[in-house]
């Protein structure tokens, strides 16, 4: 009994629901359709009426008296522009004969004719002036020109009148019309409105149980309380959202478990990343290398590597900031190949691109220099005779791209597998490291905080062969405003 009253509940608010809005519908459309009909009429007769208003002047004064400028040799017959203006008010009337039916259409008729006569006279004038008649005679025609164009204005006054008695006949329709469109919706909106009230109540007795249950479940959840769960729900249209309510708590408490788990991964990862950064090895080396030119006596090589061992430094601490500007992040690598530079004298060179205006342009810290540690020790280092790292960067469209390019030995087809393979795993993994796999942490770092900090899906793109390794990624622009 139940299962047949809650489906019927459903059915009678579509009824419901399409029987108003045929109900509100068919009406308006014929009322909005019924009144598209008359405005377009009436704003065809006001158009029709203002373009024959318009040409009145011409007709009344404008032709008349360039005509008389001609006669009085004031100006030549080409000057006056009464050809054109014949012309144009012919154009005018044919358009105007072409829209109009009914009594009007007779008096635009006899103004159409009348101009023709016009034309002849304003021709005769024009003969005159050049067979040299005098000039009496020439302001005779000139008279009968002004005659005619009073006519012609008679035409169109009648043709006005007309007009205006034709809107007001269409007026009187579409208020009707109004009229009768407005008393059918207001009994349509009245009987819509009684019988919506009724079936509201009906179906507000029928789920208020259901909804203040459902309410009150989420609010609980809402308020951390992810334990609990929707039950005993009465309605069947509400007991599908009651089961995606308790899907989504099961969800949130498996959500924040992962958080929790990935945060500690992160934290992790950061420290590893940290502790890669400040290399013991690569300190004792550069203190080593920096004692032995001191003993050599060469006093600008130790100023050089204390520089750049300092900058390396504290350009990795960033006094505990995450993200720097770009221009900093390429002089940190800088320093790291300059210092590297002295000890891998005969086998290292470098090449790193210093484009102007990156001093306001932010990214995350440290992701070239993993990149170029692992170009050096996994590529150039063990190539006989040596290689070139090239540091490159480019800005375009909101976007920065790096590339570290190396000409080493390259990497095996099975090594680059095994590392794409690793970069395509959730950050969680990141400590499942396989033996072996030392070369593809920097990139796994890397990838890893591109992927966390700028929210893609992949960080870097690694290319591979005999001519050597590339390590490419690409991140939006940062400013220092956005960070803050």
């Amino acid at each position: 009994m139940r299962q047949s009253r809650l489906t019927s509940i459903t059915s009678q608010i579509r009824m419901s629901l399409n029987s108003v809005a045929l109900l509100l519908t068919i009406p308006a459309v014929i009322g909005i359709a019924v009144m598209l009909v008359y405005s377009s009429r009436t704003q065809a007769m006001i158009r029709r009426m203002s373009t024959a208003a318009g040409m009145k002047p011409a007709l009344e004064s404008t032709i008349a008296e360039n005509l008389f400028s001609v006669a009085a040799g004031r100006i030549a017959f080409e000057e006056s522009n009464a050809e054109e203006l014949i012309a144009e008010t012919d154009k005018t009337l044919d358009m105007l004969l072409n829209e109009t039916r009914g009594s009007g259409h007779l008096q635009l008729t006899i103004a159409r004719r009348t101009m023709d006569t016009m034309e002849q006279y304003a021709l005769r004038v024009r003969d005159g002036m050049a067979a040299g008649e005098p000039i009496s005679s020439i302001e005779q025609i000139v008279d009968e020109v002004r005659g005619v164009g009073r006519l012609v204005t008679d035409m169109l006054d009648a043709f006005t009148t007309e007009e205006i008695a034709n809107a007001a006949v269409v007026n009187r329709q579409a208020r009707t019309t109004v009229a009768i469109a407005v008393i059918t919706e207001i009994l349509l909106l009245l009987f819509a409105y009684l019988r919506t009230g009724r079936e509201t109540r009906k179906l507000t007795e029928s789920i208020h149980s259901s909804i203040y249950t459902l309410e009150e479940t989420v609010r609980r959840i809402a308020e951390g309380n992810f334990a609990d769960r929707v039950r005993g729900m009465d309605v069947e249209e509400l007991r599908e959202l009651g089961e995606h309510v308790n899907q989504m708590a099961d969800r949130l408490e498996t959500l924040i478990t992962q958080i929790r788990q990935n945060q500690e991964h992160l934290s992790r990862a950061e420290l590893r990343t940290l502790q890669a950064q400040i290399n013991p090895h690569f300190l004792y080396n550069t203190l080593d290398t920096i004692v032995w030119q001191a003993e050599s006596g060469k006093a600008e090589e130790v100023v050089r590597l204390t520089r750049n061992l300092s900058d390396f430094f504290r350009i990795s601490l960033s006094s505990g900031a995450d993200w720097i500007p770009v221009s900093q992040e390429l002089k940190h690598v800088s320093a790291y190949l300059n210092i590297q530079k002295t000890r891998y004298r005969d086998i290292l060179d470098y090449e790193v691109a210093q484009p102007e205006g990156l001093d306001e342009v932010y990214m995350l810290k440290l992701l070239l220099q993993p990149l170029v540690e692992n170009a050096l020790y996994h590529g150039i280092k063990n190539k006989r005779g040596g290689g070139k790292i090239t540091v490159s960067v480019r800005h375009e469209r909101g976007m920065m791209f790096f590339a570290v390019k190396d000409n080493g030995k390259g990497m095996s087809p099975e090594l680059i597998s095994r590392i794409e393979a690793m970069l395509k795993e959730e950050p969680s993994t990141v400590q499942a490291m396989e033996p072996g796999m030392h070369s593809g942490f920097g990139l796994r770092n890397v990838d890893m905080r591109i992927r966390l900090y700028y929210h893609k899906t992949r960080g870097i793109t690694l290319k591979s062969g005999k001519e050597g390794t590339e390590v490419s990624f690409t991140i939006p622009i940062r400013t220092r405003e956005e960070i803050e």
